[in-house]
């Protein structure tokens, strides 16, 4: 999936317009997904396919599914799932409350090795 800003689209707009007829666009404000640009001459079921990788990447940004869950909805291989989550600015790691502890477990594990 190709990926632009808002800046990127208002200077070039003809360059979304072709990348969309091979896939769908995303248009990122900031580094936040923001809209979608569609090709209107796909089929029903090329655009879907090419929309769930979208939509698990959002999806998982926002904490309403996990990683594994997300990328079987994207219809990717985790791997690949992971890397179009990368190109997408979005981190697969994310800090909670256990973060702290487990990093200094690890370190403790690993001064002990």
């Amino acid at each position: 999936m190709f990926a632009t800003n808002v800046r990127n689209l208002k200077k070039n707009p003809s360059l979304a317009l072709r990348h969309a007829r091979e896939e769908p666009v995303l248009i990122l404000k900031g580094n936040e997904p923001d809209a979608v640009l569609l090709h209107l001459e796909k089929t029903l079921s090329e655009t879907e396919e090419s929309l769930r990788p979208a939509l698990a990447s959002v999806l998982y940004r926002d904490g309403v599914m996990s990683l594994g869950a997300a990328a079987k909805l994207s219809g990717l291989s985790l791997s690949e799932f992971v890397e179009h989550l990368a190109s997408l600015d979005i981190d697969v790691v994310r800090k909670d409350e256990t973060t702290e502890e487990e990093t200094t477990d690890l370190d403790t594990w690993l001064q002990s090795s």
